[in-house]
């Protein structure tokens, strides 16, 4: 085998790779990440719910005070993902106050939808999901994105009035 053989091939392949995750971590989804230092965790939460990606890992956990309707009044997260994931919980974060868990349901069901269709698929009413589309293509990144709606849903289903 001569020196150097079969670099060039390895080099072409990381430049693929590389174009391929330009095109995931785009400018909007990294200045997304770097929103959730506005979401700290609660002091006090009244109910507080975890969610993992099977997928990547990830982890979120959320905190959540709530109204006297059950309704999100304040939230904290932190998380270990991907910046796909914090751009998701920040998507999240940004639009939670003022919803209750049947909200938070149908919002989970419709991502969940969205994720798994081919091309354009129907756009889930959550304000600013947009931003995530370019996930879509990336299955391993679903349960990420997924994270903060399911430990929305498991919180609030959990609060002493949804019972």
């Amino acid at each position: 085998r001569r020196r150097g053989q079969g670099r060039g091939r390895h080099r072409r392949i990381g430049i693929r790779v590389s174009a391929r995750v330009s095109k995931l971590y785009t400018p909007e989804i990294l200045a997304l990440a770097v929103e959730l230092a506005d979401y700290p965790r609660l002091p006090s939460p009244q109910i507080s719910a975890e969610a993992r990606s099977a997928t990547c890992g990830s982890t979120l956990t959320l905190d959540l005070s709530l109204d006297p309707a059950d309704r999100v009044d304040a939230l904290g997260l932190a998380l270990s993902a991907c910046a796909i994931g914090q751009a998701s919980a920040a998507v999240f974060a940004r639009e939670a106050r003022g919803r209750g868990a049947e909200e938070m349901l149908a919002a989970l069901g419709e991502i969940e939808t969205w994720l798994g269709e081919e091309g354009e698929g129907a756009q889930p009413r959550w304000p600013g999901i947009a931003v995530l589309a370019p996930a879509r293509a990336y299955p391993a990144r679903h349960g990420a994105i997924l994270m903060p709606w399911k430990a929305a849903v498991e919180a609030l289903c959990k609060a002493p009035h949804a019972r």
